[in-house]
């Protein structure tokens, strides 16, 4: 990599810069094209980090102690010593947090590994020593927004600030994660690269790795190319790798949802040159949502064209166990995890199904999530519907599969076309069409036992 030749410095302006052309408060916000394309960046290595216990637990009601470690178990399960999920970030500020947080580093899981989350704050670097965690989470919000509006203080200010607590987590052996929030709504070049150049000079004298997250905070990331600084995905990342010369090792983005573009900017953030990913499960956060830790999951699959050693069937255990103990509620058309991902409600796909699930099934949902191919049976159904029910949710193959032109699908076919004539408008429940089947097929049922036997 070529060195940058520039010597960016700090332009410590009296006058924020909100970029009121780009962000009228007042209109939606605009994206400029400057057309300037860059080149994708893979890196060799990259990995998914968790704040499930930290963004995600700030939307909703807090987990119980017992609920975080179970989680923290099930991550790793899903991990399976791979790798991909590499860290995960707890709060420490509460008793029952940091005794979450201990639990979970006694269990000596390599992956994910327990990391922390602070303010940028000598106090709270206090409880990550104490606490004896090796990297931390620094919040250094970077926007004129933040830093005029929230903190009050002057950009100079504000680099000291954020420098001084990074150069005392660095004299405690504890490796520095700075969290740059709102990058999506920052001066790159007169606030960014000059800070981040210094934490890298740091870095260097102290031989201790300082991570960078680039914080999407608003989700104003976009993942056009040619698109101009601060919106772009692309060049953030670009200018983190070629500017500040920060390696992907280092480099960490964290998206948000609110323009619908959570998923592809993380993905861009990959191919631009940042490792790692930050996500949480379900994609619980803040408003709209972090980056959901399954979606990214099956990113990785796709980029690098397997998953390792993962067991992705933990993916459907865990939303079960949102559902079930946490008492959270998954959208039921949420992809990989709603309970309707999979279910075909048309009779024409119901057809397709029957003839082979390949046709209208994304991947073989069964082997890989436990979760297999569902058809929903309505007035709409007729009778490849439902005969495509009874073989996927009997899991009939090859021969034991049922045909739709069997007698017996038009004796369920018959009471289906009586229920909608007396004007139900609802779908035909699962339980209800197990009944029919254990009266007019109960050679089905007894395979299907006899199987589970």
């Amino acid at each position: 990599m070529k060195k940058c030749s520039y010597d960016y410095k700090l332009n410590n302006v009296n006058d924020p810069n909100f970029y009121k052309d780009i962000f009228p408060y007042e209109e939606v916000p605009k994206i400029v094209f400057n057309n300037i394309q860059l080149p994708m960046d893979l890196p060799d290595n990259i990995y998914i980090t968790d704040t499930t216990f930290r963004d995600g637990q700030q939307s909703m009601p807090p987990y119980t102690s017992r609920e975080i470690v179970r989680i923290f178990d099930y991550l790793h399960e899903l991990d399976n010593n791979s790798g991909i999920i590499k860290q995960t970030e707890f709060f420490l500020y509460t008793k029952k947090d940091r005794k979450a947080a201990e639990v979970c580093m006694e269990r000596g899981y390599e992956f994910p590994e327990v990391t922390s989350w602070i303010r940028a704050d000598k106090e709270d670097l206090k409880l990550v020593k104490d606490m004896g965690i090796k990297e931390t989470g620094m919040l250094m919000s970077c926007s004129d927004y933040h830093i005029f509006k929230k903190l009050k203080m002057t950009r100079k200010e504000t680099m000291d600030m954020y420098l001084d607590l990074a150069r005392e987590a660095l004299n405690n052996g504890i490796r520095p994660r700075c969290h740059l929030e709102d990058i999506t709504r920052a001066d790159f070049y007169g606030f960014v690269v000059p800070f981040v150049n210094e934490l890298m000079k740091m870095s260097k004298e102290a031989n201790i790795p300082i991570k960078i997250r680039a914080c999407d905070t608003l989700g104003l990331g976009v993942s056009y190319n040619g698109v101009e600084i601060p919106r772009s995905v692309q060049g953030i990342i670009h200018g983190l790798r070629n500017i500040c010369e920060v390696p992907s090792e280092w480099i960490e983005w964290h998206g948000h949802n609110d323009f619908y573009g959570v998923v592809t900017n993380s993905s861009t953030a990959w191919l631009y040159g940042a490792s790692s990913i930050n996500t949480s499960f379900l994609g619980i956060g803040e408003r709209t949502g972090n980056c959901p830790l399954e979606a990214m999951i099956f990113e990785y699959a796709q980029i690098k064209g397997n998953t390792k050693n993962m067991k992705l069937h933990v993916i459907t255990e865990l939303a079960e166990y949102f559902e079930k103990e946490v008492k959270y509620s998954v959208p039921v058309r949420t992809p990989f995890v709603g309970t309707d991902f999979n279910v075909t409600r048309a009779g024409i796909h119901a057809d397709g199904i029957l003839k082979d699930e390949e046709i209208y099934n994304i991947f073989d949902t069964d082997k890989i999530l436990g979760r297999p191919v569902v058809v929903a049976v309505s007035q709409y159904s007729g009778r490849a519907g439902i005969a495509a029910w009874v073989n996927t949710y009997y899991r009939l193959k090859d021969e034991d599969k049922v045909h739709k032109n069997d007698p017996r699908i038009d004796q369920i076919k018959m009471w289906v076309d009586e229920q909608y004539r007396a004007g139900r408008t609802s779908v035909i429940g699962n339980n209800e069409l197990e009944l029919l089947v254990s009266k007019v097929m109960p050679e089905v049922i007894e395979k299907t036992e006899e199987r589970a036997s």
